[in-house]
């Protein structure tokens, strides 16, 4: 059985979330820096608990840490 994916504060995200994000990351290999605040929707959950996949901005396929996110 899979591990639950949980964000900062423990609680369990699926597939199709939004989360806020709770610090500015910048994103390697752009010039792109996502603001602390920002909604990212529509998550994936991956085969690794501590990420999920998403898009923002003009990202695709980001994949982002669990521990700088809370569900909105």
């Amino acid at each position: 059985m899979s591990e639950v994916t949980r964000d900062s504060n423990g609680n369990a995200l699926v597939d199709g979330d939004s989360v806020t994000l709770i610090k500015d990351l910048k994103v390697k290999g752009t010039s792109v820096t996502l603001k602390r605040g920002a909604l990212v929707k529509n998550i994936r959950l991956t085969g690794d608990p501590d990420e999920i996949e998403c898009h923002v901005e003009k990202v695709k396929g980001l994949v982002l840490r669990t521990e700088f996110l809370k569900k909105a």
